[in-house]
């Protein structure tokens, strides 16, 4: 069989900086099946090993930060890499190793997912890890993807509103000098309002409360699609657009497993995995 030569140009590499999900759900693995669905082949620097499904958090063991940051520089020194995307990064030590590192690599854009509170509202992150965020891994980011909840936590105030998310991605991209996404699925509404500011010019991408039970892993998946499409070439606006469009995909065809006490586990559908709903 004749063996064929492999191009170094077919395929863009992109890391991901984040925990990893034995559920598959969130974290590393939704980023890597986001990644795959984009075309690209996904790198993966581990920051925690997270017993969970989509139902509960049972352990969270954080990884060395040293083996971290080998993790990441053998990355960086292996793969041709233009983005990378972070996750759930934990404690301070974490967000003072990632910000080290990309300090001295100013050309790779960074989007940061700063994961810190679950849609279920418990807390991920340690106290002193918020103001490592603040104060050294922010001010580097291209972009920044908050829930509602964590933008609270970044400016210390209610948001409860979209004309009030307005000013909150306005006052926290002239403290980060970066672009900020708000994503506003917390507000009451039956609608979804994620909100754009990229420095310059506003954009609200508005779509239909889907009623689906599966959320887990949303946050992390809409931020690696974003990711996955500014790293295919898009702009910013249009990366966001069809990365919303991917999630609402990811939810429309969610499915879900029913173990032997009889929880149910519903998860998404990061892979285009074709079923049959019954």
């Amino acid at each position: 069989m004749n063996q064929i030569e492999p191009s170094p140009e077919t395929i863009r590499a992109i890391l991901t900086i984040a925990g990893s999900d034995c559920s598959a759900g969130a974290g590393l693995q939704a980023d890597l099946k986001t990644f795959q669905h984009f075309g690209l082949h996904g790198l993966t620097a581990v920051t925690c090993i997270v017993s969970e499904t989509a139902n509960i958090v049972r352990r969270v063991d954080p990884v060395d930060p040293s083996m971290l940051q080998d993790q990441i520089l053998l990355m960086l020194g292996s793969f041709p890499l233009e983005l990378v995307k972070t996750g759930m990064l934990g404690s301070a030590k974490h967000v003072e190793t990632v910000a080290a590192i990309f300090k001295n690599h100013p050309h790779i854009q960074l989007v940061i997912d700063p994961v810190m509170i679950a849609s279920t509202g418990a807390s991920l992150i340690e106290a002193d890890a918020i103001a490592a965020y603040r104060e050294k891994l922010l001010p580097l980011a291209y972009l920044i993807t908050p829930n509602l909840p964590e933008a609270e936590t970044l400016l210390g105030e209610k948001i409860l509103s979209v004309d009030e998310m307005s000013r909150a991605a306005k006052a926290l991209s002239e403290t980060y000098h970066c672009a900020v996404l708000i994503k506003g699925g917390h507000l009451p509404s039956p609608d979804c309002t994620d909100l754009l500011y990229d420095g310059k010019t506003e954009h609200r991408f508005t779509s239909p409360r889907l009623a689906v039970r599966a959320s887990h892993g949303t946050g992390c998946t809409l931020a690696a699609a974003i990711a996955a499409n500014l790293a295919n070439g898009y702009n910013l606006p249009d990366s966001v657009s069809t990365a919303k469009e991917f999630l609402n995909h990811c939810l429309r065809t969610s499915y879900c497993f029913v173990n032997q006490s009889g929880e149910v586990i519903d998860a998404l559908n990061q892979s285009s995995i074709h079923h049959t709903k019954s």
